[in-house]
């Protein structure tokens, strides 16, 4: 087939283009990390050595870091003055990790994932897994960096009143499992609105349940939350008003077994709260910048984690409604109902 010039060049152009985001993707975390972006915001414009003084760094390396970033719209530039500055809408989003908008967790998270592919490379070959916990200790703190922010926004002032009679039950005094609760934010978020309720967060990676067990110290939650090592398929306890997966069931490699333990250890009226990432049923449906993200992460990451456990479903993070309605109604529950949803969130009602 002829090879169209134009088409070509709009290809390459596409490419140099993600080249570009692959590296400022680096320098992003350097800005995160060296605290830049911090020392930028509310201080107006600066030059190069001015920013260099505020934050112990050096002058050389930080004036290509703001050239770096004008060009990438991450920073601004002022010709004139030959000063940098950020906008308040780029210093939300690099600076303020209360803001859902804030992106530092997520590429701190994908940077980290990156250092994986010499394995994701070889599974490729062997069709052999790459666990969690295999991965650079840099995407677990991403990942909790990434996910607090919307978990703070939505979940007790949107998802939890979203689901049937189960905001009343926790502030009444509830028993919550949050299984795959990684470093425990949205364990303890339930546990500071619903002082109430007990709530334990499981995870099978115990780094991830000794930092939970520091946050939630540091919080001053140590006594109102627990946290437990424990896979998602045998977790302990029985008769729960209230069980949480948080971004996590496509991750197992066999979620159909985790929804029958699920389903073991709910009290009959009990509920299942399953929030997964957002996505359409139809592949082509989520070719778009939120699937693009999700699905190269899932190819990183989820999928591979699937892969290296028993039965190795890999499910994926873009698995769909559908496809999680499927797994969830294997496994014996009769109920299921989308409750609410973010652009980046599905978050089902499950019921025996």
């Amino acid at each position: 087939m002829a090879v169209d010039p134009g088409k070509l060049e709009q290809f390459v152009g596409k490419a140099i283009g993600d080249l570009g985001a692959a590296l400022s993707a680096a320098l992003v975390v350097i800005g995160d990390k060296l605290g830049l972006y911090k020392a930028m915001a509310d201080a107006g414009p600066l030059l190069p050595a001015e920013l260099a003084g505020r934050t112990a760094t050096a002058e050389r390396y930080v004036r290509e870091w703001l050239n770096a970033q004008a060009a990438a719209g991450y920073v601004n530039y002022d010709a004139n003055t030959g000063r940098y500055f950020l906008s308040e809408e780029q210093a939300v989003a690099l600076v303020d990790e209360s803001s859902p908008a804030c992106v530092l967790g997520g590429f701190q998270a994908m940077t980290a994932a990156m250092k994986a592919e010499p394995k994701i490379s070889e599974g490729f070959r062997t069709g052999r897994g790459v666990g969690w916990h295999e991965h650079d200790p840099g995407l677990f703190q991403g990942t909790e960096r990434f996910f607090r922010p919307g978990y703070a926004a939505n979940l007790v002032s949107a998802w939890i009143p979203a689901l049937d009679d189960v905001e009343a039950k926790l502030q009444a005094g509830a028993r919550v499992a949050d299984v795959g609760c990684g470093h425990g934010v949205s364990t303890m978020l339930m546990a500071r609105a619903y002082p109430k309720s007990t709530v334990v967060g499981f995870d099978y990676h115990a780094p991830s349940i000794e930092r939970a067990r520091q946050l939630a110290t540091e919080a001053g939650l140590g006594e109102r939350v627990g946290f437990a090592v424990a896979p998602a398929k045998s977790y302990p306890g029985r008769d729960y008003d209230l069980v949480t997966f948080f971004d996590c069931l496509h991750d197992m490699g066999d979620p159909v077994g985790a929804a029958a333990h699920v389903r073991s250890t709910l009290k009959p009226d009990g509920t299942w709260m399953l929030v997964e990432p957002f996505a359409n049923d139809r592949p082509e449906d989520n070719f778009n910048p939120v699937g693009r993200v999700f699905y190269s992460a899932s190819t990183l990451i989820c999928t591979p984690a699937s892969l290296a456990q028993e039965v190795g479903l890999a499910l994926g993070a873009q698995a769909g409604e559908a496809r999680l309605r499927e797994v969830v109604l294997k496994a014996g529950f009769t109920r299921v109902r989308r409750a609410t949803q973010t652009p980046f969130n599905l978050v089902l009602e499950v019921r025996p």
